[in-house]
């Protein structure tokens, strides 16, 4: 009896027989609408979609600045309609064209996935970004270094090496992407314990312990009743700063 129970082992074992876990990615783009998505521009009451910026066009999701003269500091977020705590979220992405006249040296080919995001509906009007957690996606001008996933804090604190660093913005470990390149990025959210940036299944950045920074105007109106300072859960941004970018997969896996 032992030797049969121990074929039959071996067979499943040989066979290469696992049992897996099916993970259930969901997309948070419909590839036709923004369905599903809140849009908050500076100075722009809450879903006033300025100057046709966030559209679906052949199923892909764009940031377009092809009606705008000149960017006048007016910042856009297309936000969740529903907030996350725990979850991974994967995105593919990549800019193009020009940067509109006006933007920032520092916002050339930069947009952001912005996690624990406030909800869209306390953003005051004048607000340029919401309280988050930025995830930086960045490219380069074709010459210098610049990682990528990188982490800024509008609003926010997150302890990197066991302090909370006063830089507003911390650079991670990834290579340069020059170009026009599609690049594929994902963030792993654990509630308000590690937070990972990861690029090509390599980790690049990992943080934890995200807080309301207690300097920034909005901290007192955002405190929780239940979690305080804490960041535990937030909504889902993606940016307009300034430079076209596409994006062909916005996906989340929420993890128990």
């Amino acid at each position: 009896m032992k030797s049969f129970i121990f074929i039959v082992l071996s067979f499943f074992l040989l066979s290469g027989y696992t049992e897996k876990k099916t993970e259930n990615w969901v997309s948070l783009f419909n590839g036709d609408n923004l369905d599903g998505w809140e849009i908050k521009f500076t100075g722009q009451p809450l879903n006033e979609n300025y100057k046709n910026t966030f559209r679906v066009e052949d199923g892909i999701l764009k940031v377009s600045y092809d009606e705008y003269d000149s960017l006048n500091n007016v910042f856009g977020h297309l936000i969740t309609k529903e907030s996350y705590s725990h979850y991974r979220i994967r995105a593919e992405y990549r800019f193009v064209g020009e940067q509109i006249p006006g933007g920032a040296d520092w916002a050339y080919r930069n947009n952001g996935i912005m996690i624990h995001c406030q909800p869209p509906e306390t953003i005051p009007l004048d607000q340029d970004f919401p309280v988050s957690v930025e995830v930086q996606l960045l490219g380069g001008n074709g010459l210098d270094e610049r990682p990528n996933m990188n982490v800024c804090t509008p609003g926010t604190m997150v302890m990197i090496d066991c302090r909370y660093p006063k830089e507003h913005c911390y650079n991670s470990t990834a290579k340069t992407y020059h170009g026009d390149q599609w690049v594929s990025v994902e963030v792993e959210v654990q509630g308000d314990s590690i937070i990972k940036h990861i690029i090509d299944g390599e980790v690049v950045l990992q943080y934890e312990k995200p807080l309301l920074d207690p300097e920034d105007p909005q901290y007192a109106k955002l405190l929780s009743p239940e979690t305080g300072n804490r960041l535990t859960k937030g909504h889902i941004a993606l940016q307009a700063e300034s430079h076209p970018t596409e994006f062909r997969k916005v996906e989340i896996l929420v993890l128990d």
